[in-house]
């Protein structure tokens, strides 16, 4: 009878049955209270050492069977000099076979386990079935204890580092991320050093293996075991694995501490290249994670810059649209550490943005944060924490940073509970402790043609550094003399790849051409087709595996099957011949001035086409175009030209270097036909 009278009720009967019962007593103007703090199982470690001083920490989990392992160098920081990227140069050697195993061999043996294994100058990572542990971890032993260091690979990975840090040299993320920590840490101190190019061609094969001798030791040395396994197995294991290492330690090198300044100051570095500016503020901080004020400083910094509801993205971003995002970010360090914000933004508010970065700065310092903003970090940092305990990684991480840290053993157990019980009060006190704002150093990467002057008429001192971190004088405007236009830089370009005329002759262009593109498994392959005024097919490939096409007729655009629509197309629309430059008229065109590209000068004209405008830069010597520089959205996109080449009477660039964010994707060109039949119907 009931299920009868139920099933007579209609869905909405039920509902309103069933809110109206739950609604009584129900005092909807007051909020819920909060349920208690979750509760959470942290995996406890055993452990034990061999006679080498190898220490082994073993966390069984029977949930699933997998298992992984870290070997953790615990060294103290040693700095490289001006050999710096031997530790580089030995992790991409580590993991290349062993002395009785190629690197092929190797390789395979790894996949046939379905295993995941890195190796580096650090350690070792390792995950696979636990069923076959014992095989992985055997491997993993082989591997960092026999590596195979020769001649032949230490010349390709070296070649292979040099290459990156050409394209590197153009990245203004990446010259701002090499030049933060040697500004606030000093260069000779090994937080500050960085690679470049400088200082890898010093490197020499002896280099590596001396520092693999000296370095790649047990005495400072962890593994922790994660998953199905079982602490005397793993003991047994490791024993026979690691217990012949020869015992040996890594001497304290006595590093000089680095030191805050005495007053704030900006540091800048002239990128001429840039289209925004990488802005960030700094200062040292001695934080450890046993420290009392150690969760304070956690909620203060997710409060100011921790993530999209953070006080400097709501400012830069949400209330000036200066920026995709700005942050902070600080940690326990055992040795020495820094506290930092960052932002990239637009030229033309580099300024304002410090400004504003330095005002949250002292707001947070010397006001009370909201009970909202407070409630609302330790819900983040509780709601993440519990998200992630339980994974092998965060499990082997927390196991190590309690003996490293020498963290309390019930140190994650209170994690929560020491969250919750920090205050308004104790939050702006880790700000006044950690988070400098009268003695920030405020590195600037960005060009200088454009953010300079703001800068200098800023209340602060201002100093000027190369790429490589060292002290050099002001950057100097180069004036352009009063009787040269952009028509006859434009002239001059012509004039360089073959004329005017042959230009505007150029009918059709057909090219192949190879793509590296970082993450790819292997280089791309493509091939483009131009047809007079402006249409175009390019298809890029993997293997025989088409992963792009595009095709614009001259009116209409499709990529994938599917019509595109927007400001790309309409710049398409508005491009007249293969070679636009040879169509370009006066009032399209702007000289802005002189910038240096490559360590050249070069004449930069803004050109508009379409809805956009893009700045094109042409060697003051030799006419040719070396770079331009578009908007794709909010992100620059830089183009470098190179290695012009003679095709049919015009001089083509056959090495072209795209940076977009922190990625650079290079094309060579294989082959160029001009002025050969091409049917319309390609484009459609």
């Amino acid at each position: 009878m009931a299920v009868v009278a139920l099933a007579a009720c209609t869905p909405t009967q039920v509902a309103n049955t069933s809110t109206s019962s739950m609604n009584k007593g129900i005092d909807r103007s007051v909020m819920p209270k909060p349920g208690p703090a979750p509760k959470v199982n942290i995996g406890k470690s055993q452990s034990f050492a061999l006679d080498n001083g190898l220490k082994v920490l073993v966390v069984e989990n029977h949930k699933l069977p997998r298992v992984s392992f870290n070997l953790t160098l615990d060294n103290p920081p040693i700095a490289e000099g001006n050999k710096k990227g031997v530790r580089d140069l030995l992790s991409s050697m580590l993991g290349n076979g062993t002395s009785e195993k190629s690197k092929d061999a190797f390789n395979e043996e790894i996949e046939f386990y379905g295993a995941r294994v890195n190796m580096n100058a650090g350690g070792a990572f390792a995950s696979t079935l636990s069923k076959f542990f014992p095989q992985v971890l055997d491997l993993v032993a082989d591997g960092v204890l026999d590596p195979l260091l020769t001649a032949e690979e230490f010349e390709s990975e070296k070649n292979k580092l040099i290459e990156g840090l050409k394209a590197d040299e153009k990245s203004v993320s990446s010259v701002a991320g090499n030049l933060r920590d040697a500004l606030v840490y000093g260069l000779n101190h090994p937080y500050g050093e960085f690679v470049n190019d400088k200082t890898v061609p010093n490197i020499a094969l002896q280099d590596v293996k001396s520092y693999y001798k000296n370095n790649f030791v047990p005495g400072n040395a962890y593994i922790v075991v994660v998953g199905d396994v079982k602490f005397d197995q793993v003991k047994k294991l490791v024993t026979e694995k690691f217990g012949n290492w020869k015992k040996a330690s890594v001497a304290d090198p006595r590093n000089v501490e680095p030191k805050n300044l005495s007053s704030a100051q900006i540091n800048f570095i002239d990128m001429p290249n840039a289209v925004q500016s990488e802005v960030s503020t700094m200062n040292i901080t001695n934080l450890k994670m046993t420290d009392p004020d150690y969760f304070s400083v956690l909620m203060a910094n997710q409060i100011l810059g921790g993530g999209g509801e953070g006080r400097l993205f709501l400012n830069l971003r949400e209330a000036n649209g200066w920026t995709y995002g700005s942050y902070s970010s600080i940690r326990g360090d055992k040795n020495v550490g820094r506290f930092i914000t960052t932002a990239s933004v637009r030229n033309s508010v580099t300024d304002s943005a410090i400004v504003e970065i330095l005002n949250e700065l002292g707001r947070i310092r010397t006001e009370l944060v909201t009970d909202e903003e407070l409630s609302n970090a330790k819900a983040k940092y509780i709601g993440n924490f519990v998200m992630q305990v339980e994974k092998p990684e965060v499990i082997a991480r927390q196991a190590l940073q309690t003996e490293t840290q020498k963290l309390p053993a019930d140190y994650y157990e209170n994690y929560i509970a020491r969250i919750n019980a920090v205050t308004k009060e104790d939050v702006r006190k880790a700000a006044q402790k950690y988070f400098g704002k009268d003695n920030a150093r405020i590195v600037v990467v960005g060009k200088a043609d454009d953010v300079l002057p703001a800068l200098q008429a800023m209340n602060m001192p201002v100093k000027y550094y190369d790429r490589y971190g060292k002290e050099v004088e002001a950057p100097k405007k180069k004036e352009i003399a009063s009787d040269i236009t952009a028509m006859q830089i434009i002239e001059s370009y012509l004039k360089a790849i073959g004329g005017k005329e042959k230009a505007k002759s150029l009918k059709t262009v057909s090219s192949t051409f190879t793509m590296n593109v970082p993450g790819a498994p292997a280089p791309l392959s493509g091939e483009m087709k131009q047809k007079a005024p402006n249409k175009e097919k390019m298809v890029i490939k993997m293997g025989e595996m088409v992963v792009q096409e595009q095709k614009f007729d001259g009116t209409t655009m499709r990529a994938g099957g599917q019509e595109v629509t927007g400001e790309e197309v309409a710049d398409k629309v508005a491009t007249k011949g293969i070679i636009p430059h040879a169509f370009y008229t006066a009032n399209q065109m702007t000289l802005k001035g002189i910038s240096q590209v490559n360590g050249k000068d070069a004449y930069q004209v803004d050109v508009t086409l379409g809805g956009k405008t893009v700045s094109e830069f042409f060697d003051v010597t030799t006419g040719l175009l070396v770079q331009s520089t578009s908007m794709m959205g909010e992100t620059p996109v830089l183009s470098f030209y190179e290695d012009y080449k003679e095709v049919g009477g015009v001089k083509f660039p056959h090495k072209v270097t795209q940076v977009v964010g922190p990625q650079n994707i290079e094309m060579i060109l294989n082959s160029v036909q001009v002025n050969k039949d091409i049917q319309d119907s390609e484009f459609k």
